[in-house]
């Protein structure tokens, strides 16, 4: 009897989405450049700028973290544009892909 209910319930647990808010270490940046404004040119050496620029032209804004890409679900957050190319830490719930992120707190880096 208690093997099933030992059964059943890790079968439960294991079949639940994660959906514990994660927080994460990185920077808002843009579609366009992703985790590297290199390729800007001048531009590329402000990073505020450079996520700034290619927002207005049409990219999204993106958190990266040790190199990962990810694209940010909730664009309207409230301090995203304060925030482009700072190093920030995000909480927030990353996808059942790994790839997204929807936003719930976004603070300077190290706070």
């Amino acid at each position: 009897m208690k093997r099933i209910l030992a059964v059943s319930v890790f079968s439960i647990v294991s079949g639940l989405p994660i959906w514990a808010a994660q927080t994460l270490s990185g920077e808002i940046s843009d579609s366009m450049c992703g985790a590297s404004h290199a390729g800007m040119g001048a531009m590329g050496k402000d990073p505020k700028g450079c996520t700034t620029g290619c927002v207005k032209a049409g990219g999204k804004y993106v958190f990266v973290s040790n190199g990962k890409v990810y694209g940010i679900q909730n664009q309207d957050f409230g301090t995203l544009a304060a925030n482009a190319g700072a190093k920030v830490q995000v909480t927030g719930d990353v996808d059942k892909d790994g790839k997204n992120i929807t936003l719930t707190k976004i603070a300077p880096a190290g706070k």
